[in-house]
């Protein structure tokens, strides 16, 4: 049996399941006149404050990772988020090297290209897959709230990286 660190398959999953959802019906843009993120679809689920802290995390780190691109007259970039996964405890033990503290948060959404009228211009599904860890120390009171912010920022870098340019 390989013996590998419960990372190898974070970035195994990661890079799989952001980069497998390909732009194709996402034309290129330089610019977006503005990033929004709706939320609604995890309300409806009952997600309530999480959705609320998770709509502010990514649009910072969406107007992070795109300040270069965004400002003028160009389509707006909207993402709709569907799904959210938290583990309920990332400090759970088991037998390291096998998988046993691998625990793995999930975000979905679609990335909309709106035109000026509303009119759907593109879209990308996108799902991303980040070790619980990334939050940090799970017995820190603020855990649940670095998680969301690493998630986003995850999400957006994936976003930017995946979205074709002019």
């Amino acid at each position: 049996m390989l013996a590998r660190s419960p990372g190898w398959l974070a970035g195994l999953i990661l890079c799989a399941v952001a980069g497998s959802a390909a732009a194709d019906d996402f034309p290129a843009t330089a610019w977006f006149s503005d990033i929004r993120v709706d939320v609604r679809p995890l309300i409806d689920k009952g997600a309530g404050l999480q959705a609320e802290a998770l709509s502010a995390d990514l649009t910072e780190a969406l107007r992070k990772t795109f300040a270069g691109r965004i400002g003028g007259r160009g389509p707006r970039l909207i993402v709709v988020l569907s799904g959210l996964s938290l583990r309920p405890f990332a400090g759970s033990g088991g037998r390291p090297g096998l998988g046993g503290n691998f625990q793995t948060d999930y975000l979905e959404g679609e990335a909309l290209l709106v035109g000026p009228k509303g009119q759907i211009l593109g879209r990308h599904p996108q799902m991303t897959a980040t070790p619980s860890s990334y939050g940090g120390a799970w017995y820190d009171p603020d855990f649940d709230g670095r998680r969301l912010a690493a998630i986003a920022d995850i999400y957006a870098q994936w976003l930017a990286r995946d979205l074709p340019k002019e």
